[in-house]
């Protein structure tokens, strides 16, 4: 099992920038894909990038590619995602979870772009 914080989320310009973090505890964070996912409310949750253990290959939904990139750092137990180019679009709660087999969900982070 693996416990999640989400953090880095804010208010932010369209056009702007956001890098969020996942800090992951539990020693099985290395051996795992992760994703980021999104849900607005009264949606289903979306995800929106998903890394390969390693980091090699990487995945992203049309909707972010091009502006988003997922990365990870394996000794630091640690997973971000690098948002540019936000549009109101991207508002959302952001949750980082292991894929395909979710953990429990964290209190995810909130992301908010103003148009």
């Amino acid at each position: 099992q693996v416990q999640l914080v989400e953090s880095g989320g804010g208010l932010v310009q369209a056009g702007g920038s956001l890098r969020l973090s996942c800090a992951a505890s539990g020693s099985i964070f290395s051996i795992n894909a992760m994703g980021w996912y999104r849900q607005v409310p009264g949606k289903q949750r979306e995800l929106v990038a998903l890394i390969s253990s390693g980091g090699a290959i990487r995945n992203y939904v049309d909707s972010v590619k091009g502006r988003f990139t997922i990365s990870r750092d394996n000794a630091k137990n640690t997973l971000y995602l690098q948002m540019n180019s936000l549009k109101p679009e991207d508002t959302a709660v952001y949750y980082c979870n292991t894929h395909p087999r979710p953990s429990d969900w964290g209190q995810g982070t909130q992301v908010t772009v103003s148009s």
